[in-house]
């Protein structure tokens, strides 16, 4: 599908695809009739839903939601694990015009009290394990909770059953006016660096053009992507919305295990599939085995590229691509299969612009390191900005570029390597973490006075999350009473596996914490680690 091959246009502006090439509700609406009977989702479990199958059920979903009050525009919490629930609560809201916004299901504390305040929802879509979290964090605006199983205690708020809710397309009421492209479609919350975890505002276009079939042109509408990622991430929810959009099918598991995979794989009849971080590593140091080529994958994405793609390519016989992306962006850098050039993220795809600059945003010149800025050729093609922070969005937007926050290099060739993140973040197993916010937790235990979060090498890829503490004057700290009170308080991915107390954290002559000192450092004899305590904390599995 390519948006030439659309005879009527909806838009003078030929940019704008049509609302049925790129609005969850007309699509869902077109492929129930194009494509009735072919498969758009397919579970861990194998049962298949057909387009047809899915607008049937999105629609009493969406009636069940509309006669609680959702309306067009308003903003859905959904604080839900991957399946069947998790997908149908993103379409039906989306159908409706309304706004998904989903919640890591990590969140706890501070952390979740800030987002569900951020997002302005009224209603929130939950699952039952979660219910009990919600009694100990102000709950803002929130007035109703839809449940998608039963829950034995009180509830904060007023509870319906997902499982009731229900109608016909007739129960619906009209649409005040159409579903546009540029209309909000999304709240993804992403870690924040300086501050706390930021909303990015997503349209309909920006999902459409951050791997729809002009960003991704190796992926096809014959293609089945594999989802191993949470709904609550763009890795998550971004693929079936781009594959919608392709009239083409997305299988969606609960997460990545190294040992089931393949089999899942074939289960599926997965065609495409996405390695990040240490997942390739990881495949590769199973065993060899007569089934490694016995699988439908054609194409893998690989982030970051490592030296490990030509192992993958020769043993399993897959066509490797990588990109560099982020949750505000559109896949403005994309390779072509099995890129030659060591640690590459690609070229600049056709639709964008990308360059690499100083501090004042001047170009720098080629095979110097600068920080990253982008903007799209398309209107909403990039982010809206941050919800309800106007400061981060200006920042991040000055002079009409979008600024990644990631310094690069380019070659004499035009292919981009990505060297280090200028701002100041981490991030662990897949998941970006502020350091601003691990430091809030960390200095809420009574005996610390001051903390420094950073990211330190980890063993396997990315980083591990290390903090560095000085006490109140007075007190000294336990270790292992503040890894034991950050269990508790953060979520899995957030808890620091490395913690080092000092008298003093070094400073500059502002006070600032200088923490390219404590990087440099790094991980020190005096250090404690968590795990090698046999502290470890793993992500929760909600049945």
């Amino acid at each position: 599908m390519t948006l030439s091959s659309v005879a009527t246009r909806d838009f003078a502006d030929h940019r704008i695809p049509n609302r049925d090439a790129c609005v969850l509700r007309y699509l869902l609406d077109r492929w129930a009739v194009e494509r009735a009977d072919r498969t758009h989702i397919i579970f861990e479990d194998g049962k298949e839903w057909s387009f047809a199958d899915l607008r049937a059920r999105v629609i009493a979903k969406a009636a069940g939601l509309q006669k609680l009050g959702v309306g067009q525009g308003d903003r859905v919490a959904v604080w839900l694990p991957n399946g069947r629930d998790a997908i149908l609560a993103f379409y039906a809201i989306n159908y409706l015009g309304a706004v998904f916004v989903p919640f890591n299901t990590a969140y706890r504390g501070n952390l979740l009290a800030h987002v569900i305040a951020n997002s302005e929802a009224r209603l929130m879509i939950a699952h039952p394990s979660l219910v009990d979290r919600l009694g100990e964090v102000d709950l803002s605006r929130l007035e109703k909770l839809v449940l998608t199983g039963a829950h034995s205690g009180a509830t904060p708020l007023p509870a319906t059953a997902f499982e009731a809710l229900d109608g016909v397309e007739a129960d619906l009421a009209p649409l005040e006016r159409p579903i546009e492209p540029w209309d909000l479609q999304s709240i993804i919350y992403t870690s924040g660096t300086t501050g706390p975890s930021k909303g990015v505002l997503s349209s309909y276009l920006h999902m459409f053009s951050n791997a729809g079939p002009e960003s991704w042109p190796m992926v096809t509408e014959d293609d089945r992507y594999l989802t191993v990622a949470p709904i609550f991430h763009i890795g998550g929810m971004g693929p079936p919305f781009v594959m919608l959009a392709r009239g083409a099918s997305v299988a969606i598991v609960e997460k990545f295990a190294t040992d089931t995979f393949w089999d899942v794989v074939r289960d599926t009849k997965s065609t495409v599939i996405f390695l990040l971080g240490v997942m390739a590593t990881f495949l590769l140091k199973r065993p060899p085995s007569p089934s490694d080529r016995d699988h439908s994958v054609r194409v893998a994405f690989m982030v970051p590229l490592t030296d490990d793609a030509p192992a993958i390519t020769e043993r399993f016989g897959i066509d490797i691509y990588t990109i560099f992306n982020m949750t505000e962006i559109a896949s403005p850098i994309v390779s072509e299969a099995n890129p030659a050039k060591r640690g590459t993220c690609g070229k600049v795809r056709p639709g964008v612009e990308v360059r690499l600059v100083d501090a004042h945003d001047c170009e720098v010149p080629v095979g110097e390191i600068g920080e990253m800025i982008v903007r799209s050729d398309r209107p909403w093609g990039l982010n809206s900005g941050y919800n309800n922070d106007p400061v981060a969005t200006a920042k991040a937007w000055a002079n009409g570029w979008f600024h990644t926050g990631d310094a690069f290099r380019r070659d004499a060739d035009g292919y981009f390597y990505f060297v280090d993140r200028v701002k100041d973040a981490i991030r662990r197993r897949g998941e970006n973490i502020s350091s601003f916010e691990v430091e809030v937790e960390v200095c809420a235990h009574p005996d610390v006075r001051e903390a420094a979060a950073i990211a330190v090498a980890s063993e396997f890829s990315e980083d591990e999350v290390m903090v560095v503490v000085a006490a109140v004057p007075g007190h000294t700290i336990d270790v292992v009473a503040l890894a034991s009170f950050l269990i508790e308080r953060m979520p899995y991915f957030m808890v620091p596996r490395y913690i080092r107390v000092l008298d003093e954290l070094p400073k500059t002559p502002t006070a600032k914490v200088l923490k390219t000192d404590l990087r440099r450092e790094g991980i020190t004899a005096d250090t404690f680690d968590r795990e090698k305590a046999g502290m470890r904390v793993r992500r929760e599995v909600l049945a």
